[in-house]
């Protein structure tokens, strides 16, 4: 397989959305100058062959979440799952500097983060290395003219496909019908996973241990219900 067809383009991929929102408190600002240096993953070298040696503990799986937001539900899952890997990955700067006071109060060890387009992440990383793939109330750009925005397309499906393990799982959680029907569709065009859904409580009932996001609160305030789908690799 030659390098292009490993690495599919990034022409349609280019971020959207916003990098800064307001200042960060000083806390916030010493943590980005000091806590993110250490915890970057550097894309301009090779990834390791065995991903578990990016971190100081003993690891035994590896989960990537796309877009952590606020990093709730990150944090809860790498405080609870002390084996597991996780690389969190959120341009936005303000969440980023949440996430990473809270992996300093808690003493995280098994967590790493990049602050850039999650399309690079997915293209370092070794084919067959993960576990499973968070994509937690993505923006689901509601107008269909930006539709082609969604994280969810054949091209980034496919770069799901690369890095996870057979039998890997991607778990996508939204609050916007439009976007869940899109990410079912595009699962289904692919064929390379396999929706884990007999009855309707399998997509309406929250994952084992979901903590809840402050975007699921907004959304349940507004009225609206959330679907957790989940796919494995096939």
């Amino acid at each position: 397989m030659s390098d292009e067809q490993q690495h599919p383009t990034r022409a349609t991929e280019a971020f959207y959305g916003r990098r800064k929102g307001k200042p960060l408190r000083e806390r916030q600002a010493e943590g980005m100058a000091t806590l993110l240096p250490a915890l970057k993953l550097d894309l301009a070298s090779p990834a390791p062959d065995d991903l578990r040696a990016l971190y100081p503990v003993a690891i035994e799986r590896m989960r990537l979440e796309i877009g952590f937001g606020g990093g709730e539900h990150l944090v809860h899952r790498a405080r609870e799952n002390e084996t597991t890997g996780f690389i969190g990955v959120e341009p936005f700067v303000n969440s980023m500097a949440k996430l990473l006071s809270q992996v300093e109060i808690h003493d995280l060890k098994n967590v790493r983060v990049y602050d850039d387009d999650a399309t690079q992440v997915l293209d370092w990383l070794p084919t067959g290395s993960i576990d499973q793939i968070d994509l937690l109330y993505a923006d689901p750009w509601p107008k269909r003219k930006h539709w082609k925005r969604r994280f969810v397309s054949q091209v980034n499906l496919e770069r799901f496909h690369r890095v996870l393990k057979p039998g890997g799982m991607f778990c996508f959680a939204s609050d916007i019908d439009t976007y869940i029907n899109h990410t079912l569709m595009h699962c289904r065009d692919h064929g390379g996973f396999a929706w884990q859904a007999e009855q309707s409580s399998d997509w309406l009932t929250p994952y084992a241990g979901w903590p809840g996001t402050r975007y699921e609160n907004k959304a349940r305030r507004e009225g609206r219900s959330s679907a957790y789908l989940t796919f494995i690799r096939a």
